[in-house]
């Protein structure tokens, strides 16, 4: 039996049922892997660790797609929360409404980029945007006011390079265009059914399968190949 190849995996939309819960499978598909498993998301930086430390696998995280990183023990930053949060207070100003209410805990932790409900003005928010040399990413479950060139992937380079691995043995699995730059730079990549039109092109496979089932169908297949 071969040793099997390290994991990227993404979070909403891919460990998660079609309600956005965690699938309960998580906790036993992902202890079971005997390789590392990278938890790479646009969540902020405590979402992922927290879900490493309840199913129990090593805190190996790549949050705020790619802005926050932790591997070994190790905290590693990109992106400008400053500039990104500059955005959101001129898009305040000119009418727009980040959708989060009062307390707002999805930026609470935020360390290096913002989110904003996809029921805000996307295109005022791309044009402040813009102005801030910001770009914006639609996640499928929230516009990301972020750094540009920062991305997931680079995010998994760097925690391939602090586990002394070659990114091209992750196998990555993930849902959405933020996903793409991971499929890249991963050496295998799997888009679950659910998945947008831009991790669907990026992915050597599109599986049947959507969520969670979409994602232990690519777990199998790639234990049956080793």
């Amino acid at each position: 039996m071969t040793d099997l190849p390290p994991l990227a995996l993404d979070i909403d939309g891919t460990l998660t049922t079609s309600e956005g819960t965690i699938d309960p499978r998580v906790f036993e598909a992902l202890p079971a892997w005997e390789a590392p498993v990278v938890v790479a998301t646009g969540k902020a930086f405590p979402y992922p660790v927290a879900l490493t430390h309840f199913v129990g696998i090593e805190q190996l995280v790549i949050a705020e797609n790619g802005g926050v990183v932790l591997a070994d023990e190790q905290v590693h930053y990109e992106g400008d929360r400053d500039r990104a949060q500059a955005v959101i207070e001129e898009f305040e100003a000119r009418g727009g409404d980040t959708g989060w209410g009062a307390a707002d805990t999805t930026n609470w932790w935020r360390e290096t980029e913002l989110a904003v409900r996809l029921t805000a003005d996307e295109g005022l928010l791309r044009e402040v945007a813009a102005e801030y040399d910001m770009e914006v990413v639609d996640t499928g479950y929230a516009y990301h006011v972020k750094t540009p060139g920062v991305e997931k992937g680079d995010g998994l380079k760097l925690v391939a390079s602090v586990l002394d691995r070659d990114p091209a043995e992750f196998v990555a699995v993930g849902d959405s265009v933020n996903d793409a730059s991971t499929f890249r730079v991963a050496g295998r990549s799997f888009a679950v059914a659910n998945a947008d039109e831009t991790a669907r092109e990026t992915a050597d496979t599109v599986l049947d399968e959507g969520f969670m089932d979409g994602t232990l169908t690519a777990l199998e297949r790639v234990r049956t190949d080793f």
